[in-house]
Order: C-alpha cells, then structure tokens, then sequence
C-alpha cells in the first residue's frame, strides 16, 4: 500500500541494505538450529561478575559523573590509557588523537561521513566487511575491489588500482573479517609505501588481533606507517597517513559499544564533529567501566582465557571440516579471530545452498555479500566463537553431507 512517506525518502536510502547476518539471527533462534554465521563471541566468557562489581564501585563513587553527558571526544582518562598503550608501541599518540565511538560501526559510519562524496572511488579488499560496506554505501561511493589470496591483498594488483585515484583505502590485515587471514610482513610493508607513493590513506580497521592463538604478531599499518615517516615528523604527534580503528566488544563485551579511532589530530578533530551530531558522545558509564577493567588489569589476565577457547573451537572446526567436506572444497586456516572462510566449486550457489541447509538446521553466512562489486557466490564464511566443539561437529557434519549430496547432483 502506498503512503505519503514512499515519495519523501532520500535517494540515499536505496543504497542502504539489511545486513545478511542480522537477518539470519532471526532464522537461527529456531530450536536446534546451530549457527556458524554471525561472529557473536562467546557469551560464557562475559566477565558478568567483574562487570557488575566495577559497576557498583563507579555508580558508589563517581555516579554523577557516570549518569551526565560527556565530552564528545570522550572519557579523558580512558583516551589517556589508550594513548600510552600506543606509546609503549613508540607511536607518539596523545588523547588529541584519539576518539571514543560507540563501536567500531560507528566510526566507520563517521568515517564515511567526513571523507567520502558521492561518486568517490573507495579501494577495499575482496573479500572485505560487509558491515563496511553497510556504513559506506549510504555515502554513495564507487568501489574499487582488489583480490585476497592467502598472504592478504594482492600488491600485484593493487598498484593499477590506486593509479584510479581511491580517496581512500579500507583494510583489516589481522584476522580479517570473513576471511581470517593475517596479511604478511612484505604485503603490509607495500601497502602502506604503496599508498603513500600515490597520497591515499589508509582506514585499518583491527578488532581481532588480541585473538592471536599461533604465530608471530606483525606490526600494524599504523606502526609501519609512523616507522616509515622521518625521524622529525617521527618526534611530533601523530600526522601519518594510516587511521586505526578498535574495540572492546571482541575483548570485553560487545554490549557495551566502546570503540576508539586513533589518527591525525585534524581527522579527529572532523570525527568530533560528526559524532556530536549522531549521539554527542559514547555512553559515560560505559566509557568509565571499560577503563575501570583495563586499568586495573583485567584484560590482561582476561584475555588469555578467551583465547584458549577460541583456540580449541577453531581447532574443532578445522578437524571436523577435514573429516566432513568434499575433497573438491578447501578453506583458510586462521591464526586467530572469529572466522574461516570457505570456497566452494564454481558451480555452487551458497545463496541457494543457505536455503537447504536451514532445513538441516544449520547456518553460515553466503559470501556475496562481502563482496563490493558483486562474485564470490561460490564461497561462504564460518565463525566458531559462539558454538561448543560439540556443537560444530555436529554443524559441520550436517553441512558437509548436505556438500556431499549437492555435488553429486551437480
């Protein structure tokens, strides 16, 4: 039926699409149905406890100040911490570079808001987050799509795609979301020298590499970004060409919504603006507990834990798709984070494959969908962070005789 509202939209709104994962939470509340498709974590590991006694201590002491509006930049000693954990790293970080969101989704959001005009060329990897694709595609931007194999992106082609002007670059390099994998040393090295040879920034996007669970951390595009700068600019506050974004929600819970973009003093100061605009700050009370929990030391010893058990559900994962799936499928081995990523023979359809493998009971998230300008039709994405090992060995067994049956009538 046709309302007074359908003609009063803005023509923005048709780029603004539902997220294929929210959609599938409604699907997998159906009893028995396990899930492998929204990267929730682990809801047994939520520091509830420590939560509700940092709580108590923060509403006894400083309540007021946890109830009022805060600065839009926000909570100062938690900017301050976060910037001293930046210079034990020898980045020269202060709180002016750095800006507390209300999750990493919003400052994607706001980042797309400060940067980008309709028609811009915005480079990202292919794969990439959907959920970046959701907060850019509102700002109307032209993707230019670089391909992923193994080691991350494809430097060999990422040179001709920057000779087509990007305003900008988006990438996740650890653990990347829907992948899992972890750019190389070399590959990171030539994107950051690669887009400064060619002026684009880069948005590293690095909620997951707390989650390391084997392997040798490489440095962030953020550190090889301050390491490339002279030793002059190298003394002055922070001015290069990378903004990160993270998180707590991966580490702590995702309930809370307290995120940070570190950058450019100018490109905070833009953020700063943006945001008092959309909610005038993050959550006070909620800024001040995540402080409370890392200045005192819990998500060192916290942490840890999370990471042993992500660990052996990737684990049960990667032994149950080994006995399960067909030959003729392969799929990522992660280091760390939430998720694998499956690709499948060319003439699957996991859109249609989705559709049969709910009547089994068992969910994944399609790969089109991370895919900018459209492709990977064939692939789909896994997450083992909120099902117990029995669990993904049942999930998996499902899925690969459903594979089984599938192929053979192919």
């Amino acid at each position: 039926m046709s309302t007074v509202w359908d003609q009063r939209y803005a023509q923005r709104v048709q780029r603004i699409q539902g997220s294929a994962i929210r959609e599938l939470l409604k699907v997998t509340e159906q009893p028995g149905t396990i899930s492998l498709a929204g990267g929730l974590p682990a809801g047994e590991i939520f520091p509830i406890e420590e939560i509700s006694a940092a709580t108590q201590r923060i509403l006894e002491k400083q309540g007021q100040q946890a109830l009022q509006y805060g600065t839009t930049e926000g909570y100062t000693p938690l900017r301050e911490f976060l910037a001293q954990q930046f210079q034990q790293q020898g980045l020269n970080v202060s709180r002016d570079n750095i800006l507390i969101t209300s999750g990493s989704q919003q400052g994607l959001d706001l980042l797309g808001k400060i940067l980008l005009n309709p028609g811009d060329r915005l480079l990202v990897e292919s794969p990439t987050y959907m959920g970046a694709l959701q907060a850019f595609n509102p700002y109307e931007p032209e993707y230019i799509a670089v391909r992923s194999d193994e080691e991350g992106i494809v430097t060999e082609e990422l040179e001709p795609a920057l000779q087509q002007n990007p305003k900008c670059i988006y990438a996740l390099p650890t653990f990347q979301n829907p992948s899992g994998i972890t750019f190389t040393l070399e590959r990171r090295q030539q994107l950051v020298e690669l887009a400064a040879r060619y002026g684009v920034p880069i948005i590293e996007d690095d909620p997951y590499s707390q989650l390391r669970f084997e392997g040798e951390a490489e440095p962030s595009l953020l550190q090889l970004e301050h390491a490339r700068q002279p030793q002059e600019q190298r003394d002055q506050p922070y001015e290069g060409n990378v903004v990160m974004l993270n998180t707590f929600s991966k580490v702590l819970t995702p309930g809370l919504r307290v995120a940070w973009i570190v950058g450019p003093a100018q490109v905070i100061r833009k953020l700063v603006l943006a945001k008092q605009g959309t909610d005038l700050h993050t959550a006070t009370l909620n800024q001040i507990i995540a402080y409370e929990l890392t200045r005192t030391g819990f998500l060192e010893k916290h942490v840890p834990r999370i990471r042993t058990l992500y660990r052996a559900r990737r684990d049960a994962m990667l032994a149950a798709l080994e006995e399960y799936f067909p030959d003729n499928v392969s799929w990522t081995h992660p280091q760390g984070g939430l998720f694998l990523w499956v690709t499948l023979p060319e003439s699957i359809d996991t859109a249609q494959l989705l559709k049969e493998a709910l009547k089994y009971r068992i969910a994944f998230v399609p790969g089109a969908a991370f895919h900018a300008n459209g492709g990977g039709s064939n692939t789909m994405r896994l997450s083992f962070s909120n099902v117990n090992e029995e669990k993904i060995e049942q999930g998996i067994g499902r899925l690969g005789k459903l594979l089984h049956t599938t192929l053979w009538q192919a």
